[in-house]
Protein backbone atom coordinates (compact mmCIF):
# COMPACT_ATOMS: atom_id res chain seq x y z
CA UNK A 1 0.00 0.00 0.00
CA UNK A 2 2.84 2.57 0.91
CA UNK A 3 4.82 1.63 -2.47
CA UNK A 4 1.28 2.29 -4.18
CA UNK A 5 0.78 5.68 -2.31
CA UNK A 6 4.59 6.97 -3.11
CA UNK A 7 4.27 6.15 -6.63
CA UNK A 8 0.46 8.00 -6.95
CA UNK A 9 2.10 10.77 -5.02
CA UNK A 10 5.26 10.58 -7.73
CA UNK A 11 2.34 10.53 -10.67
CA UNK A 12 0.61 13.44 -8.57
CA UNK A 13 4.09 15.77 -8.79
CA UNK A 14 4.84 15.00 -12.04
CA UNK A 15 1.53 16.05 -13.57
CA UNK A 16 1.25 19.46 -11.63
CA UNK A 17 4.66 20.20 -11.75
CA UNK A 18 7.59 21.40 -10.12
CA UNK A 19 7.11 25.09 -10.60
CA UNK A 20 3.76 24.90 -9.32
CA UNK A 21 4.20 23.08 -6.53
CA UNK A 22 7.42 24.92 -5.79
CA UNK A 23 5.06 28.24 -5.71
CA UNK A 24 2.14 26.74 -3.60
CA UNK A 25 4.41 26.00 -0.91
CA UNK A 26 6.89 28.95 -1.03
CA UNK A 27 9.71 26.35 -1.98
CA UNK A 28 10.74 28.91 -4.69
CA UNK A 29 11.86 31.80 -2.14
CA UNK A 30 13.36 28.87 0.49
CA UNK A 31 13.38 30.52 3.92
CA UNK A 32 17.10 28.93 4.69
CA UNK A 33 18.34 32.23 2.39
CA UNK A 34 15.59 34.14 2.51
CA UNK A 35 13.90 36.67 5.13
CA UNK A 36 12.34 34.18 7.43
CA UNK A 37 15.35 33.56 9.45
CA UNK A 38 15.69 34.65 12.75
CA UNK A 39 17.47 38.30 12.88
CA UNK A 40 20.29 36.87 15.37
CA UNK A 41 21.39 34.54 13.13
CA UNK A 42 23.63 38.09 11.77
CA UNK A 43 24.65 39.55 15.74
CA UNK A 44 27.33 40.88 13.50
CA UNK A 45 25.00 43.20 11.90
CA UNK A 46 22.99 44.43 14.48
CA UNK A 47 23.61 48.34 15.70
CA UNK A 48 21.59 48.91 18.15
CA UNK A 49 20.09 46.98 21.57
CA UNK A 50 16.33 47.79 20.73
CA UNK A 51 14.19 48.05 17.74
CA UNK A 52 10.40 49.43 18.25
CA UNK A 53 8.07 48.00 16.45
CA UNK A 54 4.92 49.59 16.64
CA UNK A 55 1.26 48.63 16.56
CA UNK A 56 -0.61 51.79 18.52
CA UNK A 57 0.79 54.42 21.03
CA UNK A 58 -0.37 53.72 25.27
CA UNK A 59 -1.81 57.13 25.72
CA UNK A 60 -4.78 58.65 27.07
CA UNK A 61 -4.25 61.72 25.04
CA UNK A 62 -7.34 61.28 22.37
CA UNK A 63 -5.27 61.47 19.71
CA UNK A 64 -5.34 59.36 16.28
CA UNK A 65 -2.61 58.71 13.41
CA UNK A 66 -4.11 58.13 9.88
CA UNK A 67 -1.87 56.12 7.71
CA UNK A 68 -1.77 56.07 3.94
CA UNK A 69 0.20 52.99 2.03
CA UNK A 70 1.28 52.26 -1.36
CA UNK A 71 1.21 55.72 -3.34
CA UNK A 72 1.91 58.39 -4.58
CA UNK A 73 -1.00 57.76 -7.52
CA UNK A 74 -2.28 59.79 -9.84
CA UNK A 75 -6.04 58.81 -9.02
CA UNK A 76 -6.26 58.98 -4.96
CA UNK A 77 -3.39 60.36 -3.59
CA UNK A 78 -4.63 64.03 -4.64
CA UNK A 79 -7.97 62.98 -3.40
CA UNK A 80 -6.76 62.14 0.31
CA UNK A 81 -4.90 65.30 0.57
CA UNK A 82 -7.41 67.41 -0.65
CA UNK A 83 -9.55 65.90 2.21
CA UNK A 84 -6.75 66.48 4.48
CA UNK A 85 -6.25 69.42 3.61
CA UNK A 86 -10.00 70.59 4.13
CA UNK A 87 -10.08 69.01 7.37
CA UNK A 88 -6.75 70.34 8.89
CA UNK A 89 -5.31 67.38 9.29
CA UNK A 90 -1.94 65.84 8.89
CA UNK A 91 -1.15 61.98 7.97
CA UNK A 92 1.47 60.27 7.62
CA UNK A 93 1.97 58.08 3.61
CA UNK A 94 4.10 54.92 3.42
CA UNK A 95 5.57 55.75 -0.11
CA UNK A 96 6.66 52.95 -2.53
CA UNK A 97 9.99 54.26 -4.09
CA UNK A 98 9.03 53.83 -7.58
CA UNK A 99 5.79 55.13 -7.52
CA UNK A 100 7.04 58.41 -6.05
CA UNK A 101 9.68 58.37 -8.71
CA UNK A 102 6.88 58.52 -11.73
CA UNK A 103 4.74 60.79 -9.38
CA UNK A 104 6.71 63.06 -7.53
CA UNK A 105 5.18 66.19 -9.20
CA UNK A 106 1.60 65.38 -7.57
CA UNK A 107 3.14 65.48 -4.38
CA UNK A 108 6.51 67.41 -3.90
CA UNK A 109 4.84 70.65 -2.59
CA UNK A 110 2.25 69.04 -0.70
CA UNK A 111 3.41 67.38 1.96
CA UNK A 112 4.24 69.79 4.37
CA UNK A 113 2.11 69.00 7.44
CA UNK A 114 2.32 65.23 6.62
CA UNK A 115 5.13 62.68 7.72
CA UNK A 116 6.53 60.30 4.92
CA UNK A 117 7.32 56.86 5.71
CA UNK A 118 9.37 53.88 3.33
CA UNK A 119 7.29 51.24 2.01
CA UNK A 120 10.41 49.71 0.07
CA UNK A 121 10.88 50.26 -3.82
CA UNK A 122 8.60 47.57 -5.85
CA UNK A 123 6.09 46.50 -2.78
CA UNK A 124 8.09 43.14 -2.76
CA UNK A 125 7.45 40.75 0.41
CA UNK A 126 10.50 41.62 2.47
CA UNK A 127 10.17 38.64 4.46
CA UNK A 128 10.80 36.58 1.35
CA UNK A 129 14.44 38.77 0.40
CA UNK A 130 17.82 38.23 2.24
CA UNK A 131 18.96 40.83 4.03
CA UNK A 132 21.10 42.41 0.47
CA UNK A 133 17.72 42.43 -1.19
CA UNK A 134 15.84 44.92 1.74
CA UNK A 135 18.55 46.66 1.94
CA UNK A 136 18.83 47.50 -1.63
CA UNK A 137 14.44 47.90 -1.66
CA UNK A 138 14.78 50.29 1.48
CA UNK A 139 17.98 52.61 0.38
CA UNK A 140 16.65 53.26 -2.97
CA UNK A 141 13.19 54.47 -1.46
CA UNK A 142 14.97 56.03 1.19
CA UNK A 143 17.16 58.45 -1.12
CA UNK A 144 14.25 58.67 -3.36
CA UNK A 145 11.99 60.41 -0.54
CA UNK A 146 15.44 62.58 0.12
CA UNK A 147 15.76 63.42 -3.57
CA UNK A 148 11.73 64.40 -4.00
CA UNK A 149 11.21 66.19 -0.57
CA UNK A 150 15.13 67.07 1.07
CA UNK A 151 14.12 65.27 4.41
CA UNK A 152 14.71 61.77 6.13
CA UNK A 153 13.09 59.34 7.00
CA UNK A 154 12.54 57.10 10.01
CA UNK A 155 10.17 55.10 9.78
CA UNK A 156 9.26 51.81 7.89
CA UNK A 157 6.26 50.11 6.92
CA UNK A 158 6.84 46.49 5.22
CA UNK A 159 4.58 45.37 2.36
CA UNK A 160 1.53 43.34 3.24
CA UNK A 161 2.76 44.00 7.51
CA UNK A 162 5.15 40.97 6.87
CA UNK A 163 8.15 40.42 9.28
CA UNK A 164 11.46 38.42 8.52
CA UNK A 165 14.89 38.44 10.18
CA UNK A 166 16.20 40.29 7.35
CA UNK A 167 13.67 43.06 7.65
CA UNK A 168 14.35 43.26 11.74
CA UNK A 169 18.24 43.59 10.45
CA UNK A 170 17.75 46.15 7.79
CA UNK A 171 15.28 48.36 10.11
CA UNK A 172 18.24 48.60 12.40
CA UNK A 173 21.02 49.31 9.87
CA UNK A 174 18.53 52.44 8.67
CA UNK A 175 17.77 53.24 12.02
CA UNK A 176 14.33 52.49 11.23
CA UNK A 177 11.33 52.26 13.49
CA UNK A 178 8.98 49.63 12.30
CA UNK A 179 5.27 51.24 11.97
CA UNK A 180 1.91 48.30 11.39
CA UNK A 181 -1.39 49.31 12.80
CA UNK A 182 -4.37 48.48 15.61
CA UNK A 183 -7.14 49.71 12.68
CA UNK A 184 -7.36 49.10 9.18
CA UNK A 185 -10.05 49.50 6.58
CA UNK A 186 -12.27 47.23 5.80
CA UNK A 187 -13.55 47.86 2.46
CA UNK A 188 -14.09 44.58 1.05
CA UNK A 189 -16.50 43.64 3.94
CA UNK A 190 -18.30 47.31 3.85
CA UNK A 191 -18.39 47.36 -0.06
CA UNK A 192 -21.88 47.35 -0.25
CA UNK A 193 -22.16 49.87 3.03
CA UNK A 194 -19.98 52.58 3.11
CA UNK A 195 -21.47 54.16 6.16
CA UNK A 196 -20.63 50.67 7.86
CA UNK A 197 -16.55 51.49 6.98
CA UNK A 198 -17.34 55.49 8.51
CA UNK A 199 -18.91 53.80 11.70
CA UNK A 200 -16.30 51.22 12.09
CA UNK A 201 -13.32 53.62 12.64
CA UNK A 202 -15.19 55.89 14.37
CA UNK A 203 -16.62 54.04 16.70
CA UNK A 204 -13.91 51.57 17.47
CA UNK A 205 -10.71 53.63 17.58
CA UNK A 206 -8.70 54.29 20.59
CA UNK A 207 -6.66 57.07 21.78
CA UNK A 208 -3.13 56.10 20.23
CA UNK A 209 -4.58 54.07 17.60
CA UNK A 210 -3.22 53.70 14.47
CA UNK A 211 -5.05 54.01 11.31
CA UNK A 212 -4.32 52.05 7.83
CA UNK A 213 -6.10 53.48 4.57
CA UNK A 214 -4.88 52.71 1.57
CA UNK A 215 -4.41 55.68 -1.53
CA UNK A 216 -3.46 53.37 -4.14
CA UNK A 217 -5.17 49.67 -5.42
CA UNK A 218 -7.96 48.47 -6.51
CA UNK A 219 -11.52 49.90 -6.46
CA UNK A 220 -13.42 48.76 -3.44
CA UNK A 221 -10.71 51.08 -1.75
CA UNK A 222 -12.75 53.89 -2.61
CA UNK A 223 -15.32 53.10 0.07
CA UNK A 224 -12.95 54.27 2.62
CA UNK A 225 -11.44 56.58 0.72
CA UNK A 226 -14.71 58.66 -0.09
CA UNK A 227 -15.71 58.62 3.70
CA UNK A 228 -12.52 60.40 5.14
CA UNK A 229 -14.57 63.16 5.99
CA UNK A 230 -16.86 61.93 7.65
CA UNK A 231 -14.57 60.30 9.85
CA UNK A 232 -13.08 63.40 10.64
CA UNK A 233 -15.82 64.59 11.28
CA UNK A 234 -16.89 61.77 13.47
CA UNK A 235 -13.74 61.41 15.78
CA UNK A 236 -13.45 65.20 15.66
CA UNK A 237 -17.18 65.22 17.81
CA UNK A 238 -15.43 62.41 19.80
CA UNK A 239 -13.23 64.36 20.81
CA UNK A 240 -10.04 63.42 19.10
CA UNK A 241 -7.24 64.87 17.54
CA UNK A 242 -4.65 63.95 14.52
CA UNK A 243 -1.18 63.12 14.29
CA UNK A 244 1.39 62.03 12.35
CA UNK A 245 2.97 59.25 13.58
CA UNK A 246 5.80 60.40 14.86
CA UNK A 247 3.54 62.53 16.49
CA UNK A 248 1.56 60.47 18.58
CA UNK A 249 5.00 58.44 19.70
CA UNK A 250 5.44 61.56 21.35
CA UNK A 251 3.00 61.09 23.51
CA UNK A 252 3.78 57.48 24.25
CA UNK A 253 2.79 56.96 28.67
CA UNK A 254 5.95 56.44 29.98
CA UNK A 255 5.09 53.54 32.85
CA UNK A 256 6.41 54.44 36.20
CA UNK A 257 9.48 52.72 37.47
CA UNK A 258 8.99 50.20 40.63
CA UNK A 259 10.29 51.90 43.66
CA UNK A 260 13.97 51.07 44.82
CA UNK A 261 14.26 48.34 47.54
CA UNK A 262 16.90 48.50 50.19
CA UNK A 263 18.38 45.41 51.95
Amino acid sequence: MRAALLTAGGAAFGAVGKDTLSQAFGWDRPPVSGGYAAAADAPEALRTANLTIRYFVETTEPVVAFTFDDGPGPQWTPMVLDALDQANIPATFFMVGRNLEEHADLVRDRMGRHEIGNHSWSHDDLATLDRAGVETELSRTHDMIKKVFHRETTLLRPPYGHLGGSTVLAADHFGYEIVLWSHLMREKYFQDDPDGQIRDIVDNVRPGSIILAHDVGKPHRLVSLRGLSAMFSGLKARGFRFGTVSELAALQTRPTPPPLTTA
